[in-house]
């Protein structure tokens, strides 16, 4: 929920309140039943007060120390076995029970046997699940709400084992791919902080003898090893806090979000991956929901609302907004300029030839085929980043500790 500034005339007087609401319809119901006798002039976003700030941050703190991680491998398992048990006409009061009986999975278990409660209290199972969105996935909560929407809970329970097979998959192939970077990395880190804790302090000592004006190589190492020696702990504490508190304003603060994401964009590597990836998933449960019979408007909705990254999210919007006053399907991706040409042709093909969820498949494999790409040739894509930092390393220690002595034996000579 939101924060909005509503702007009330009542009694002849302008009041401004801060209401908490889901959008701004509801901020402005609120205000009606608040002032029954005034007149709403204007809803607009706020800020949240610094203190539910706060409050927020202490209970983010505490989620993530009493927080199960639920393993994806005990999720496909369990979506698996809720799609058998469904379609072997088992209630679905009694599958979700019986499968939070049986994994081993503690956090999967909790939030199974919550489901299962609500469920056997009249809710359907998407409303049960959406309070956990967040730990089991937006994908999930969509595929649940197809299988109930279609009236078919069985085939959309397999078709979510699928995708959550598929995102596993490249989870493992993602961390398999970087782990031979990641190695390199931590070893060059271990044997850079042994060199600047060990060796550097011994030739401190000749440089201070010298007593000459050290070159900028030479006082950058002197810099990092009194850093390290002196406040190392305190670096190490920082960089802990600073990643909690990155992780906690992306996930809390929409602006922090919003421009991360932007940049998230142009980097290097990272833009291909996020792009590729959120394509792939916004186009492979929009084919399914349009395959399943869901209108293309609604399909578009629930597609973009699995996007994490809300500048993709932001042009997805645009598309169902484009589509909702009557534009073509193809059009609307046109406009926002997000899918190659290739790409609009198909959809436009589809269109005309009224196979619209065909074509959305193939635009799907062909961002899988993509994603693909990029994970197996990863090492090769991160290769000229590891050598230039290598190569950075090995010059500045070079640097630091031969100018001097090389400025010593030119002295010497002369």
């Amino acid at each position: 929920m939101n924060y909005y500034n509503v702007t009330v005339m009542a009694r002849g007087k302008k009041v401004q309140d801060l209401l908490k609401a889901n959008n701004k319809l509801e901020a402005k119901q609120k205000a009606m039943k608040k002032y029954p006798k005034g007149m709403v002039l204007k809803v607009v976003e706020g800020e949240t007060p610094a203190e539910e700030k706060l409050q927020n941050l202490f209970h983010a703190i505490k989620e993530q120390m009493t927080k199960k991680d639920i393993s994806l491998h005990s999720q496909v398992a369990a979506m698996r076995q809720l799609a058998v048990m469904t379609n072997a006409g088992i209630s679905i009061h009694d599958s979700v029970a019986e499968v939070a009986k049986n994994t081993t999975d503690e956090g999967l278990k909790e939030i199974l046997s919550k489901v299962a409660d609500d469920i056997d209290s009249g809710h359907n199972m998407s409303e049960s699940v959406e309070p956990f969105q967040d730990r089991l996935g937006s994908i999930t909560l969509a595929m649940i709400q197809l299988g109930e929407q279609t009236g078919n809970l069985a085939e959309s329970l397999h078709k979510l084992s699928d995708i959550l097979e598929n995102i596993r998959d490249n989870i493992a192939k993602f961390k398999k791919a970087i782990r031979q970077p990641l190695i390199t990395l931590g070893a060059m880190a271990i044997a850079f902080t042994i060199l600047i804790i060990v060796v550097v302090p011994k030739f401190r000592k000749i440089f201070e003898e010298l007593g000459a004006e050290l070159p900028l190589p030479t006082r950058i190492l002197l810099d990092i090893e009194y850093l390290f020696s002196n406040y190392g702990l305190y670096v190490l504490s920082g960089l802990v806090i600073a990643l909690f508190f990155l992780r906690y304003f992306y996930t809390h603060e929409k602006k922090f979000k919003y421009s991360m994401d932007k940049l998230f964009l142009r980097i290097y590597l990272i833009k291909d991956i996020v792009f590729y990836s959120s394509m792939h998933r916004f186009f492979l449960v929009f084919g399914e929901l349009v395959r399943s019979g869901v209108p293309i408007t609604e399909a578009l909705e629930t597609a973009t609302n699995l996007i994490s990254n809300d500048v993709l999210r932001e042009k997805l919007e645009s598309v169902q907004l484009s589509v909702s006053r009557g534009s073509t399907l193809a059009q609307a991706f046109h406009d926002t300029q997000l899918l190659e040409n290739m790409l609009i042709q198909m959809i436009k093909a589809g269109e005309s030839g009224g196979s619209v969820d065909a074509m959305i498949e193939k635009v799907a494999d062909y961002y899988d085929m993509k994603f693909q790409h990029i994970l197996d040739n990863m090492s090769s894509y991160i290769e000229p980043i590891m050598l230039a930092f290598i190569a950075a390393l090995v010059l500045l220690l070079a640097l630091g500790i031969f100018m001097p002595m090389w400025d010593m034996a030119q002295a010497a000579k002369v």
